[in-house]
């Protein structure tokens, strides 16, 4: 059996835009997605804090060290400039892939500039 776990999370950024006329997607800062293990392209679930909107859609690296987290497409009408959101990616694992397991969290400024990478070491010794 497979269970799907939190691969990697980015933690309270700051939206920074959004462009409705884009084919679709969030474009996020590619420094924010290399330290998350996030892929280009990955399917990312979105949760906006400030209204409680939680999406699904894919991710577009936006140049390095940009600050850029930008809805794009129908997403874009799910926020605004300076909400604040958790970009969350998951996997499926088996029970022995979870014995040595930790997610990744990328904790951001208000600037969406990395202040530190943690891993849930204990999480999953729950499970």
């Amino acid at each position: 059996m497979q269970r799907t776990i939190l691969l990697a999370k980015i933690h309270n950024c700051t939206l920074t835009g959004a462009n409705i006329n884009y084919v679709g997607s969030i474009s996020i800062d590619e420094v924010l997605l290399d330290k998350a293990g996030i892929l280009p392209y990955e399917q990312v679930q979105v949760v906006n804090n400030a209204n409680g909107q939680r999406f699904i859609t894919y991710t577009i690296p936006a140049p390095a060290n940009s600050g850029v987290i930008e809805l794009n497409g129908a997403a874009a009408r799910l926020g605004v400039t300076g909400d604040r959101l958790i970009i969350m990616t998951y996997g499926q694992f088996t029970p022995e892939e979870l014995k040595d397991y930790s997610p990744t969290v990328v904790i951001v400024d208000e600037k969406n500039r990395p202040l530190e990478v943690r891993h849930y070491d204990d999480l999953l010794s729950r499970v």
